[in-house]
């Protein structure tokens, strides 16, 4: 961001923007801890253990409250790999899908080696995390995809198979992208998707879900915002999984009391993008409040994490921080870490060029995010 474009964002602007950023990481990362207690259990096992309502308040999962999955720890690193990018952008060097493509070949070195590699400085501040390092439960093809350097095209993506939810569940944050136009969003999330999802639903879900959270942090509607990504994917060959399920939960609002066969019925039951794109929507138009939206995005019978992670996701920027359930927060694994970077991705966007400037004015700032 130029400092012309930085200096028409007012205080107020500010504070909201940082508020649905916020929002959107921690949202993401609390759906994803409440589904991770649920991962891997039917809805009738669910029903057994903690009543008729299912999971309603957070259990442990990897050994502790509050544990976070591969789609926590590969959303952050998106965030990470789009700073990376703003801060490349006055170089002559600027192109977002290889600064993205690299954040997340730097989180398939922390699936592969124990402890933070400090060997070399153009890791940056979060690839150094130690939590970060745990590895939980990574869909196989985002492995594969980021095996190498290689970048995918559309045209040559990776896993041209692969249409679970392993590059969705990810792709949140490119909405964070305000100042940009929902087309050139949607475009930038289905390059990063295909680098390791290369079937169509998978990665024009990615795309999908990003146009969606875009038009949340403009402070749309979840309804208009969903109208929006259809439009997006109109044009777009092999779109019509995606769009059928995006309209299906549209529809779906009209049909009745909000249960968790509806949820299922989306397509939550089964690991495939589209599905669990459409009952994540589904989930946030119909939530009362952010609780009862991400209760009945994980009482199922399929991937949880996947669907709390992005209902989760999307009621963070449509409501901002203060929506989300402050005891839930309270033992978040990583919380001070997504805090952090969602602060400082607030303030690329909206400050960029001070931080970042000619005379390279807070040299600490390109320490933590290195231009090469």
């Amino acid at each position: 961001m130029t400092t012309t474009a930085a200096a028409v964002w007012g205080r107020a602007e500010q504070q909201d923007f940082r508020a649905r950023v916020r929002g959107c990481l921690l949202g993401g990362a609390v759906g994803d801890a409440l589904g991770a207690g649920a991962a891997g259990r039917t809805l009738a096992a669910l029903r057994e253990a903690h009543g008729p309502q299912g999971l309603t308040e957070p259990v442990p999962a990897h050994g502790r409250y509050g544990a976070v999955t591969a789609a926590t720890q590969m959303a952050l690193f998106t965030v990470d790999g789009l700073i990376r990018a703003q801060v490349r952008r006055d170089t002559g060097a600027w192109h977002p899908p290889t600064d993205v493509h690299r954040a997340h070949l730097r989180w398939a070195a922390t699936q592969r080696d124990w402890g933070p590699d400090e060997r070399r400085a153009d890791l940056g501040w979060l690839a150094r995390e130690e939590w970060l390092y745990a590895r939980r439960d990574p869909a196989r093809a985002c492995l594969t995809g980021f095996g190498d350097e290689v970048l995918g095209t559309l045209d040559k993506p990776k896993n041209p198979g692969a249409a679970d939810s392993g590059a969705l569940v990810r792709s949140a944050p490119f909405g964070l992208l305000v100042g940009w136009e929902p087309q050139l969003v949607c475009q930038l999330a289905v390059e990063c998707a295909a680098q390791s999802h290369g079937d169509p639903a998978g990665y024009l879900a990615a795309g999908a879900l990003a146009v969606v959270v875009h038009g949340l942090a403009r402070g749309d509607s979840v309804d208009g915002a969903v109208r929006t990504a259809l439009e997006q994917l109109a044009p777009r060959p092999g779109h019509e999984p995606v769009t059928g399920a995006l309209e299906a939960a549209l529809a779906a609002v009209r049909q009745g009391t909000p249960d968790a066969d509806r949820v299922a019925g989306l397509g939550a039951a089964e690991d495939r993008a589209e599905g669990q794109l459409a009952a994540a929507v589904y989930c946030a138009l119909v939530g009362e409040d952010v609780r009862h939206g991400l209760r009945l995005a994980v009482n199922h019978d399929g991937p949880s994490a996947a669907t709390g992670a992005l209902t989760g996701a999307l009621l963070g920027a449509l409501h901002g921080e203060t929506a989300l359930p402050p005891a839930w927060l309270a033992g978040l694994e990583g919380r001070a870490t997504v805090l952090e970077l969602a602060d400082d991705f607030a303030m690329e966007m909206t400050q960029g060029a001070a931080l970042h400037g000619p005379a390279e004015s807070a040299p600490g700032w390109l320490a933590r995010y290195p231009r090469g």
